[in-house]
C-alpha cells in the first residue's frame, strides 16, 4: 500500500471538491506549508496503523485528551482520517479532570461540543493523592501517570471501548528509551501497541512516528485551546527534561539523528546484544568440517 500517495490523492481530491475535511479544520490555514504538515502527520499515523496492525478487531476507541498539544493533535488527525473513510472506528474523547487548582473545567467540554465530538469528562481528585503520597522535592510523574491510566482504563471499559489511544510521539518514545538506558539499566521504551496487564484493552500510540516539533506547529496553526500542566510543568530537573535536552542537542549538532534513533528501535539484532534470554548463545559453536 502506498500510504503517501493515498493521503496526497485524498487531500487533493477533497480540496478540488471544495472540502476541507472534518469541521474542526474549517478555520485551519490554507497555506502550502500547513497542507504539507497535515499530509505528513496523516501519513505517519497511517504508517503506524499498518506497521503495528492497530485497526485489527477494533470498533471503538477512547482517546485520552489532556488539553495539551499532542492529544489535541492526535484527536484532530484521527477525526480527519475518520472523515475521509480511512478510520472505521468510533471515537470517544475523554479528559480526566485530576482536581488541579485553577483547572479551566469549561475549556475541553466547550471545545468538544463545538466540533461535535462525543466525549466524557471524568472527575477524580488524583492531585490530592499525589501531593499527599509524594515527598516534597520528588517528582510526581510516575504516580500521577499510574493513577491517570487506571482511571482511563476504567472509563474505557465502561464505554465499551477496545483500546485506549494516547498521544505519545517520537520524542516521548526516545526519551523513555534513554531514561531506561541511563537510569534503569535496560533497553525498553514505549511500545506503539500494548496489551494491558488484565488482557482486556489495547493501548495504542498512533503518533509514534510523529515529531514533537511538527505537532507543536500543527497545534499553533489549528489554534487549539491549550491547557498547561501545573503538576509536571512546574517541576525543574526531571529526568525526562534532561533526556529531552540531550536529544535536542544531538539533533542540533547532527540533524536527522532522532529519526535514525527511532529506526534503530525497529531494527534490533539480539545476537549482537548481551541478553542470553533473547538469544541462545549456548547453541553457538564451530561446525565440524569433517
Amino acid at each position: 500500500m502506498n500510504i503517501a500517495a493515498d493521503i496526497s490523492d485524498d487531500l487533493e481530491t477533497g480540496e478540488a471538491d471544495g472540502g476541507i475535511g472534518h469541521a474542526l479544520f474549517s478555520d485551519a490555514p490554507r497555506s502550502v506549508s500547513f497542507n504539507k504538515l497535515r499530509k505528513r502527520l496523516l501519513r505517519q499515523v497511517r504508517q503506524a496503523f499498518d506497521d503495528f496492525d492497530m485497526l485489527k478487531g477494533q470498533k471503538r476507541w477512547l482517546v485520552g485528551l489532556s488539553g495539551g498539544k499532542d492529544s489535541y493533535g492526535l484527536l484532530a488527525l484521527l477525526l480527519d482520517l475518520q472523515w475521509r473513510g480511512l478510520l472505521p472506528v468510533e471515537l470517544i474523547a475523554c479528559n480526566l479532570d485530576q482536581g488541579q487548582p485553577n483547572f479551566p473545567k469549561h475549556v475541553l467540554p466547550d471545545y468538544l461540543t463545538k466540533i461535535g465530538v462525543r466525549h466524557r469528562i471524568e472527575y477524580r481528585d488524583t492531585y490530592s493523592i499525589v501531593k499527599e503520597k509524594v515527598p516534597e522535592g520528588a517528582t510526581y510523574c510516575s504516580l500521577c501517570s499510574r493513577l491517570r491510566r487506571g482511571n482511563l482504563y476504567r472509563v474505557a471499559r465502561e464505554e465499551g471501548c477496545d483500546a485506549l489511544v494516547l498521544g505519545h510521539h517520537r520524542e516521548d518514545i526516545l526519551e523513555t528509551f534513554f531514561m531506561n538506558f541511563f537510569h534503569g539499566g535496560r533497553l525498553a521504551s514505549m511500545p506503539a501497541k500494548l496489551l494491558n496487564d488484565e488482557g482486556d484493552l489495547m493501548v495504542l500510540r498512533p503518533l509514534a512516528y510523529a515529531a514533537e516539533d511538527d505537532l507543536a506547529k500543527f497545534a499553533a496553526a489549528m489554534q487549539f485551546p491549550i491547557i498547561p500542566c501545573d503538576l509536571c510543568g512546574s517541576q525543574d530537573g526531571l529526568q525526562r527534561n534532561a533526556m529531552k535536552d540531550m536529544l535536542a542537542d544531538i539533533e542540533r549538532r547532527m540533524p536527522g539523528r532522532k529519526d535514525t534513533m527511532l529506526r534503530a528501535l525497529s531494527h534490533v539484532n539480539p545476537s549482537h546484544l548481551l541478553d542470553p534470554k533473547l538469544f541462545d548463545f549456548s547453541s553457538l559453536g564451530v561446525t565440524d568440517p569433517s
